[in-house]
């Protein structure tokens, strides 16, 4: 466990022993942890109200109710966000200990205390806390709704590819994937590959841009001992590997229109050839083409065989871009913070609200990629709880900073002011108004939150029903 994260624990100590108790305080005060100390269950039942410990130490005697009369009371007044129990008790009183044992308690330790032992124990036990808590926050996030094989997303956009993944993934024809660098293509083809009914049969994918046009026919066919120059001995292509699964072929707009013939042949009669044989070899492989191009307009230009596009054309899948799908950008934000945060060490709630506008304002060319590795970059400079505009890609603010210096300029001119006809406040906010949502394309949506109002007051301002667009 991170030490950053573990030194946000709070311990509280129940012990009427005065100088035990000060003496424990000081023990966790010293390692880093919050530390405070009451003498009676009653008081600490008392501090629980307005501050919530993870861990309470608790010795097991105490005068009025007992440590263990205090943790079925805090079980039962504090259900929702109980701390952890640790029991102090006397060796006379090891039966009763382990009551507690069995009622709850994470722990005992007799007395005398050994310190090392202790502050040993109090590590444990808070770690295992945090670690459960960090489990059930991102199992919250996973099971939230809003995600789909690794994919994230309450847009409408994203909700719609999901539907379509999982009506494409029954057929067993080939897949064409289509969107933009950073969109996540791959993740979508591993969904299709979740979804089919080869789930539990190989998943493989290669990048067709990355081997050696030389090697490209061997790499998916195979080849024989001795077929070329290093072919000491036979060896299996891709589309034999994969056999009763899925092959994902990455960036097929870059593949050699040679094998682009021999790639149709396959996908027709499901036969492919080693290089080398003069056997045919039968193979049963559901294919998935991706591309960042666009490929229809590489066919007009005849760098793209067209026989070969209208058969993987099959199912075509459009992955939207991370501007057409602006309600996630929080969403996502929000996933990746968490995991990085984490795995930093570092104790980051969230993104303040000036860096929320400005990533939901900026068009993220990269996309989700752009978006992650933002949040990555911001993590590694932030210093604070929060995320803000300073700890952003310099991308990102100049972005803001060019919008902002241009908008006041624009506005004037808009609405025309000068000196003879100064126009009403209510005059200049409807020009204001309707400036945003011209900036955001018709996206009321987006121009709500630029404006900091509802969208249903957004409607009204502009006097359109409030189902005039699907935005």
């Amino acid at each position: 466990m991170p030490k950053e994260i573990l030194m946000q624990a709070k311990v509280l100590i129940v012990e009427d022993d005065r100088g035990l108790g000060e003496m424990l305080q000081e023990e966790i005060s010293d390692a880093g942890l919050q530390a405070r100390r009451v003498d009676t269950a009653e008081a600490a039942i008392t501090l629980l109200g307005s501050w919530m410990p993870d861990l309470i130490v608790s010795d097991l005697r105490l005068p009025g109710a007992d440590g263990l009369e205090l943790m079925r009371r805090v079980q039962t007044e504090f259900p929702e966000n109980m701390p952890d129990i640790l029991i102090i008790t006397a060796f006379g009183s090891v039966a009763k200990a382990v009551e507690s044992l069995k009622a709850g308690a994470e722990d005992f330790l007799t007395k005398p205390i050994n310190l090392e032992h202790f502050m040993l124990t109090t590590n444990r036990i808070l770690e295992k806390r945090m670690l459960r808590n960090e489990i059930k926050q991102m199992k919250g996030l996973l099971d939230g709704g809003d995600t789909f094989h690794g994919m994230y997303g309450r847009s409408r956009a994203m909700l719609t590819l999901f539907q379509q993944i999982r009506q494409v993934a029954k057929a067993d024809g080939p897949v064409l994937i289509l969107g933009e660098s950073g969109t996540g293509k791959e993740l979508v083809a591993r969904a299709i590959h979740c979804e089919s009914k080869g789930r539990h049969k190989p998943f493989l994918a290669v990048n067709c841009a990355g081997i050696p046009e030389h090697l490209l026919e061997s790499e998916f066919f195979g080849h024989e001992a001795g077929a070329f120059t290093g072919a000491g001995k036979p060896r299996q292509g891709l589309f034999a590997e994969a056999e009763d699964g899925t092959l994902l072929l990455d960036e097929i707009s870059e593949m050699p229109l040679p094998l682009q013939a021999k790639l149709l042949r396959a996908l027709q009669d499901g036969k492919v050839r080693p290089v080398g044989s003069n056997r045919e070899q039968q193979v049963n492989v559901r294919v998935l083409a991706a591309t960042h191009r666009d490929i229809e307009q590489l066919v007009k230009d005849n760098d793209f065989r067209e026989d070969l596009f209208y058969r993987l054309e099959t199912f075509p899948l459009r992955v939207p871009p991370l501007r057409e799908r602006d309600e996630d950008i929080d969403l996502l934000a929000g996933i990746f913070l968490a995991k990085q945060a984490f795995a930093a060490g570092k104790p980051i709630r969230g993104l303040s609200e000036r860096a929320q506008e400005m990533l939901r304002n900026y068009p993220f060319p990269g996309n989700v990629r752009e978006l992650y590795n933002a949040i990555e970059r911001a993590v590694v400079f932030c210093r604070n709880k929060e995320i803000r505009p300073e700890h952003l890609p310099a991308r990102i603010q100049k972005h803001t900073a060019q919008n902002t210096e241009g908008t006041g300029r624009q506005l004037m001119n808009a609405i025309r002011i000068n000196e003879d006809s100064l126009p009403s406040l209510e005059q200049v906010e409807q020009h204001y108004i309707r400036y945003v949502v011209d900036k955001m394309n018709g996206n009321k949506r987006r121009a709500a939150s630029v404006l900091g109002i509802a969208r249903r007051t957004l409607y009204r301002r502009l006097g359109e029903p409030e189902n005039a667009d699907a935005v």
